[in-house]
């Protein structure tokens, strides 16, 4: 059991690089948010974030400029899993990296952003580095993560602990470029509703959503936990966007779904605390 668990603790770390980020941060040192932060709290969980992450990035899809930028500029098509990485590694670091990786972390994507720019079907400019689309990206992430954390880490965090992981997260969104970021859940539902209708779904956004959700597993082993957790950030989206992509998990479905969700959480949490 002591060698299943380190091989699983070992795939966690090589995609995360976490054990990188906790061997560069000085003492005393951590970085936006430290110890006792919410967020460290609700990035804190493997499970729950993968799944959070799932059903964050089918939402950012949903919006024209965040999709065409994607297509436009990213090899989505040929390193998906690369792409995932990369976005989980930032995460990673954003959130436990000490102030000086924090900085380069965000410096590295702001570079990236800036050099992002085309224009829509309709010829619509966009820029990736435009604060409004910024903002839309930070908030489908940040909404996603606390749903997951809720729905599969724990469902008793406090209301006021919530709206204290929006106001730490707005930081970083900040530093970014993001502007007019929501920092609490009615000011996220309210942003939320003030801009569903510039959202669209189109033969491109399901050409890049099928190709996510069709990531082969890094072996077999693991491939059964892999299928659940693609399936559970499905289901975690709110139904209006499910159905925009014209994805549906039944309730029957659903419930089974999460019940496996809930395994695979348990078996990671038994992986990452227990190594010995």
């Amino acid at each position: 059991m002591i060698a299943v668990r380190r091989g699983i603790a070992r795939r966690v770390d090589a995609l995360l690089g976490s054990g990188e980020v906790a061997a560069a941060r000085p003492d005393g040192d951590h970085g936006l948010f430290g110890p006792g932060s919410a967020s460290w709290v609700v990035h804190g969980d493997f499970s729950s974030m993968v799944i959070g992450g799932v059903s964050a990035l089918l939402m950012q899809m949903l919006h024209p400029a965040a999709l065409a930028g994607v297509w436009d500029h990213s090899g989505f098509r040929r390193d998906m899993a690369g792409r995932l990485k990369r976005t989980a590694r930032f995460v990673g670091v954003a959130t436990y990296g000490s102030t000086d990786q924090v900085a380069a972390a965000v410096a590295r994507v702001r570079r990236v952003h800036g050099r992002v720019r085309g224009h829509l079907p309709d010829g619509t400019p966009y820029a990736a580095d435009d604060p409004a689309l910024l903002t839309w990206v930070h908030a489908a992430e940040v909404d996603a993560f606390l749903r997951a954390h809720l729905r599969y880490r724990d469902p008793w965090f406090p209301g006021a602990e919530q709206d204290r992981y929006l106001r730490e997260q707005a930081q970083l969104a900040r530093m970014l470029g993001a502007a007019d970021v929501p920092e609490s859940r009615g000011a996220l539902a309210a942003y939320f509703a003030r801009v569903r209708p510039a959202l669209r779904a189109d033969a491109r956004t399901r050409a890049v959503s099928r190709l996510m959700l069709a990531q082969p597993s890094p072996s077999l082993a693991t491939a059964p936990a892999n299928a659940v957790m693609l399936r559970a950030g499905v289901d975690l989206l709110p139904g209006w966007a499910r159905r925009m992509h014209g994805l549906s998990v039944p309730f029957p479905g659903a419930i089974g779904v999460r019940m496996g969700a809930l395994g695979v959480g348990g078996v990671l949490r038994w992986a990452m605390t227990r190594r010995g």
